[in-house]
């Protein structure tokens, strides 16, 4: 029997190979952050399929969290390294399959939905499954983005489904309030990205 492997898959209209950071977007349970794998430099692809296959990386629900704290050879944290180059998309769910062995597909739609039943929950709170998530009704509320048209994308970014670096600070900063007795600098790395518009008080700095 083939090995499984998770958080692998490819886009159903494509064809493309897909990492999938993020099964699931907070509030947003049906649409997934995937990463386009095949235009990756070598180096670059190995390093990301290599921790793919790690035995941590296949035992946590969400590949975004290892993501988080793990780098490429160059030293470039991988989340945001990949964000920088403008390769993470949202896509729906529904357009994703998911390849854990060669001869096994099935849509990240209908395997979320699985994975709930199985849980317990609705799909809506999948990204409960974080350790120290929030619960349904509790998770801190985040205000709309505006679209981002081609003209203001990175140039290497895809035109289209391209994340745009407020996306990324809202799932980092979800993510981050998941896993906040884990890595309580994943809050830090959010706002260095997007910073929060709010002063921070002298107090408040002190505690930070």
């Amino acid at each position: 029997m083939a090995k499984e492997t998770k958080h692998v898959g490819k886009l159903a209209n494509t064809g493309d190979k897909v990492a999938v950071v993020f099964r699931t977007v907070p509030g947003e349970s049906d649409q997934a952050l995937v990463l386009q794998t095949a235009t990756l430099k070598d180096d670059v692809h190995n390093s990301l399929m290599s921790m793919i296959e790690s035995d941590q990386a296949q035992q946590t629900n969400e590949l975004g969290e290892i993501m988080f704290t793990r780098t490429f050879p160059d030293g470039r944290p991988m989340l945001q390294a990949m964000q920088a180059e403008g390769r993470l998309r949202k896509v729906p769910t529904s357009s994703v399959k998911m390849t854990p062995t060669p001869t096994t597909e099935i849509l990240l739609s209908e395997l979320n939905v699985l994975i709930a039943e199985q849980k317990n929950i609705s799909v809506d709170e999948l990204y409960t499954l974080v350790s120290g998530a929030p619960k349904p009704g509790e998770a801190q509320p985040v205000a709309e983005v505006s679209e981002t048209t081609p003209s203001q994308e990175p140039a290497s970014a895809p035109n289209d489904g391209a994340l745009s670096d407020e996306d990324l600070a809202k799932s980092l900063r979800s993510q981050a309030d998941a896993m906040f007795k884990e890595a309580q600098r994943l809050r830090k790395e959010a706002e260095e990205l997007v910073p929060t518009k709010k002063k921070t008080s002298p107090k408040a700095k002190a505690e930070a």
